[in-house]
């Protein structure tokens, strides 16, 4: 079983990445997000960033850094499938992907004007957001100290692959290409 665990920034491509190896290489897709939004209904709690930010750094708190990824990881290997883990967001989580066999974790990045652009654009429970809110959710979310909580840029730094999305869809679909080739 082949495992890709995705990070990034807010709105660089983490899903079409993902969307991509599920409809071109058969990758069954395991989502963060989707986990909290599952837990968040089950605690009646509001469907927003806020809320999965909160909830996320609460389970990691309760149980381990890596709990979430860990549980995602749990329902891959009863599936057997090649895996792609969406979305990367602690170290911790890292590091117990990475005591896993044939693991590789890729991070994507674009400007922030254009991953506001296109978060705007698809208008999801999360993205009714300024500018200024996005540039806001993203600092709090890059950098912290505390293991249960999300540090992008140290994700991103830790990636096997950096895949760069400033331009059209077709460009990122041959940086995938190129990847998963080699």
């Amino acid at each position: 079983m082949k495992i890709i665990g995705i990070t990034g920034t807010i709105g660089a491509g983490k899903g079409t990445i993902v969307d991509y190896l599920v409809e071109n290489y058969g990758f069954k897709h395991y989502s963060v997000r989707n986990y909290l939004v599952q837990e968040a209904q089950k605690q009646n709690l509001p469907l927003n960033r806020d809320t999965y930010v909160k909830l996320a750094n609460n389970l990691r708190d309760i149980h381990s850094p890596s709990y979430i990824i860990d549980e995602l990881y749990k329902e891959a290997a009863k599936n057997g499938a090649n895996a792609v883990i969406e979305s990367i967001r602690t170290p911790g989580e890292i590091a117990s992907l990475r005591t896993k066999n044939d693991f590789t974790l890729w991070a994507v990045d674009a400007d922030p004007k254009i991953r506001y652009e296109r978060i705007f654009a698809r208008q999801s429970e999360t993205d009714h957001i300024s500018f200024d809110t996005f540039l806001a959710n993203e600092q709090r979310e890059m950098n912290s100290e505390d293991p249960n909580k999300q540090n992008l840029a140290e994700c991103i730094r830790q990636a096997d692959v950096l895949l760069e999305n400033n331009g059209e869809v077709e460009g990122l679909y041959r940086q995938i290409e190129l990847k998963i080739q080699s």
